[in-house]
């Protein structure tokens, strides 16, 4: 399914100076030796709403010498499909997009991608957080990757929806109803069941979003820090799940296909209340309300609170594979698409909160903007910043996305549609675990 997706435009005229010291910084190709005048093709590979999409006529504009081949791919699962697809043939763009679920796989692989360090990683690792390059950073002290976002997450809620049940709909208000800085998830369940109660609608779209968050908040996830599988015997994972079953139960979970919501219709027809939001979410809600028919009057808006306290649900980085043949020119450019004024328009566009420190108080992101007029003029960057205060980056192993997409996704499905108990489909996960993990 591809989303819907509105780009920040972006002004790009080069000056007589800036071209001619682009001109010359090209002169020496750390690839083929090409010169600065040698027409070059970059590759590169993105997924669902990286917010980049915009900004490749800009940088071709200011290096007329380079031309942009671009695709994303509609999702993250697809585009770890297309990625190991790609590595094993020796087929990877000359710039692959990485998500923070796939770390554990691609640093089994880290010598097949160029160590930024070579093009000038070490003088610009402090413009992003700390732990955002410490992810990037294989065991051999290599840098791989440019971060882009992170993934802060706040709760996107229907005010309208919320109104209709007798519940707030003001953002701070709707805070303090899920517990403000002590929220928890028995409340965000205790609060979707009220809700329930009084419309007969679900709460959420489907419990699968719900899961995912609770787990990356947890100091250890589908792996302990020490690289060992963490799921078999888990009896906080086990027991969130039997408790997404009782919701499920209550009537809270839409069972929506993940990833599907009709062609977007589901966000506008009163489907689901809430949605949980990281910020590179917000552009997927705005994007499928849009398709659907909706606009800013739909009702959606975002409150500072999430359940459980802080988590961070996804975040990518630009790396360049060792196979292209052009790695200084596509080095440069994933410097350049993740410096702090690029990410500020990444931001714009699709809500991918930055991960460069300067960019994260940078007006643009804290400031009014087309993404926060159609949550309700919410400060979204503000909220975004906030809601990233004490997140810490949780170890990914080998096959954490495996076990996302095909350990717990039959068993989430099998589990919304009613078609197995909390305990029963608990005891396929774990069947399916052993059979394709260990």
């Amino acid at each position: 399914m591809n989303f819907s997706r509105r780009t920040a435009t972006v002004a790009a005229i080069a000056g007589t100076a800036s071209l001619a010291l682009v001109l010359s910084g090209c002169a020496t190709d750390g690839g083929d030796g090409g010169s600065g005048d040698e027409q070059i093709e970059l590759t590169i590979t993105t997924f669902g709403t990286m917010g980049l999409d915009g900004l490749y006529a800009q940088y071709e504009a200011e290096h007329p010498n380079i031309k942009i081949k671009a695709t994303n791919i509609d999702t993250g699962g697809n585009a770890l499909t297309d990625w190991k697809t790609k590595q094993a043939s020796g087929g990877l763009p000359d710039i692959q997009a990485v998500e923070e679920g796939w770390l554990g796989s691609v640093m089994e692989v880290s010598d097949t991608f160029v160590d930024l360090r070579e093009y000038g990683a070490d003088d610009i690792k402090d413009r992003w957080l700390d732990w955002k390059v410490g992810q990037a950073t294989d065991p051999d002290g290599r840098i791989i990757g440019y971060g882009t976002d992170i993934g802060p997450q706040g709760l996107c809620y229907n005010g309208k929806l919320f109104e209709a049940a007798g519940l707030p709909s003001d953002r701070e208000a709707v805070a303090e109803l899920f517990g403000g800085d002590n929220a928890t998830w028995d409340k965000f369940f205790e609060v979707g069941k009220e809700y329930v109660s009084q419309t007969g609608k679900a709460f959420y779209d489907q419990s699968g979003f719900i899961w995912n968050s609770f787990v990356n908040q947890q100091e250890e996830g589908y792996y302990t820090k020490d690289g060992e599988l963490n799921v078999e015997g888990n009896k906080t994972l086990e027991s969130f799940w039997l408790k997404l079953a009782d919701a499920q139960a209550a009537g809270l979970s839409a069972n929506q296909a993940q990833w599907d919501w009709g062609g977007g219709k589901a966000f506008v027809d009163g489907t689901f209340a809430v949605f949980v939001c990281p910020g590179w979410m917000l552009g997927v809600v705005k994007g499928n309300t849009e398709a659907g028919g909706g606009d800013a009057s739909t009702g959606w808006d975002f409150a500072d609170v999430f359940p459980g306290g802080a988590s961070n649900w996804g975040g990518s980085f630009l790396t360049v594979p060792t196979t292209s043949k052009h790695p200084k020119e596509a080095a440069e450019l994933a410097e350049w698409l993740t410096a702090a004024q690029q990410q500020v328009a990444a931001f714009q566009a699709a809500g991918t909160f930055p991960s460069v420190v300067e960019a994260q108080s940078d007006p643009g992101v804290t400031g009014a903007n087309e993404l926060s007029e159609f949550f309700n003029n919410a400060p979204v960057g503000e909220i975004l910043a906030s809601r990233a205060e004490g997140v810490v980056a949780q170890f990914k192993g080998p096959d954490d996305a495996l076990i996302q997409e095909q350990v717990v996704g039959p068993a989430r499905t099998a589990l919304d549609a009613g078609d197995a108990d909390g305990p029963t489909s608990w005891k396929t996960l774990i069947e399916t675990l052993h059979q394709l993990v260990g």
